[in-house]
């Protein structure tokens, strides 16, 4: 039995970055991840421009300017945003009315805006002097031509997508979605919306096959397999050209537990069979080439617990990321928490912020059959392997679950 960070190690280093890649419209690209370094082909802003709407002006016609002898400055001209000014060099004297956006027009090197000014006619009072580019945004002041604006390997949000936009892209690269095939193992199992009297509805599949697709894989579920060796074996041999294999139950030491003799009859080379954690002590991990396989237990909270802790990390790896850990903060219990010493503890729990401090409670019980407790967290309580008992107000770590990653 290994510990956790151990076991992570080892994932982490038997997995393989995907040498495959697809390019796709901006749109279909939100989490995805860039296969290569997205570089600025122009300035952004393109052009010098106005940042409020005002007038652009030369800086020494306003020198006296004051609320009671305002300079008055005759209008030639109005730009709007995504349009230029088509006169002269703009002339002591005058100024051009301007929009929020548009270009500077040549000569100018100030905005005083609307609020300062009052205009007459092709007239306009300018109440208040103004400093030597004020209120103008340069070009490039953004993003200059050439820059590296995200590195490959960037996970793309919404804030990505918009940076991508800006620099006038509409297809990117991105890593190719690795296939995840999906096994649930037992005879007691049953597909939800059937006549299920007797039995247990199959939800592992279905939060696999969820957090597969929130995580950047092409998840493809294989059905319930019953408890037969032949059975099991068959199933993995038909998911043999999937990037990842999960399944789930099967990995204990049960006389219906052929997961592990499946797998290595198959010739996979298994590196881990148990973990030092709870929930999620039988895990197995194995590859051949650069297939990767995970058995995880049966129970539905050590399934999500197991998959954010180990198949998560691996399928943003292969995926590309540069990106694969959750944030852990440190936050104050509000309640005891007891375990027996020998094993990590991810204990379900609720954190919240009072007075500029985080707290953090057990959702409740913590059966790793009590589904309820993960819909209910927003965070897992990890307690280290040595510790027993958590006082009310310790410190203790906590990972975000929800929380992009860092």
């Amino acid at each position: 039995m290994i510990t956790v960070e151990k076991a992570l190690e080892i994932i982490i280093s038997d997995t393989s970055v995907t040498e495959k890649s697809e390019k796709i419209d901006l749109f279909n690209s939100y989490g995805r991840t860039l296969f290569k370094d997205a570089i600025a082909e122009s300035n952004v802003p393109p052009s010098n421009n106005s940042a409020m709407d005002g007038y652009a002006v030369f800086t020494e016609d306003l020198a006296a300017a004051e609320k009671n002898t305002p300079a008055l400055l005759k209008i030639i001209d109005e730009v709007q945003a995504g349009y230029e000014f088509k006169g002269d060099s703009l002339k002591s004297g005058t100024a051009v009315r301007i929009m929020t956006g548009a270009p500077i027009p040549e000569g100018a090197d100030s905005v005083i805006p609307f609020e300062e000014t009052e205009e007459s006619g092709d007239i306009v009072k300018v109440f208040k002097k103004t400093s030597i580019h004020e209120n103008i945004r340069f070009a490039g002041e953004d993003i200059k031509k050439g820059n590296i604006v995200l590195k490959a390997g960037t996970r793309i949000d919404s804030a990505e997508i918009g940076l991508l936009s800006s620099i006038n892209m509409k297809e990117i690269e991105v890593y190719k979605k690795p296939k995840v095939g999906i096994i649930s193992t037992g005879d007691e199992l049953a597909e939800p919306g059937l006549n299920n009297s007797g039995k247990i509805i199959n939800s592992n599949a279905y939060v696999l096959y969820s957090e597969v697709q929130k995580y950047g894989g092409n998840p493809v579920y294989a059905g319930i397999v019953k408890d037969n060796y032949e059975d099991v074996k068959n199933c993995f041999l038909r998911m043999m050209d999937n990037d990842i294999i999960i399944s789930s139950g099967g990995v204990s030491m049960g006389r219906y537990d052929f997961i592990p003799d499946v797998l290595k009859e198959l010739g996979i080379d298994i590196k881990i069979e148990k973990v030092m954690m709870k929930p999620g002590k039988p895990i197995i991990f194995g590859t051949t080439g650069k297939k990767i396989f995970f058995g995880l237990p049966g129970n539905p909270v050590s399934v999500m617990v197991s998959f954010m802790q180990f198949v998560r990390p691996a399928i943003l790896k292969m995926t590309g990321n540069y990106k694969i850990s959750k944030p852990v903060l440190k936050a104050i219990t509000t309640e005891v928490i007891t375990k027996k010493a020998g094993r990590k503890h991810f204990i379900r729990g609720v954190f919240h912020i009072k007075d500029g401090k985080l707290f953090v409670s057990t959702t409740g019980p913590q059966g790793s059959g009590i589904l309820t407790s993960m819909s209910s967290a927003n965070c897992l309580i990890i307690v280290p392997e040595e510790i027993e008992l958590i006082k009310i107000g310790e410190s203790v770590d906590i990972q975000l679950t929800g929380h992009s990653e860092i």
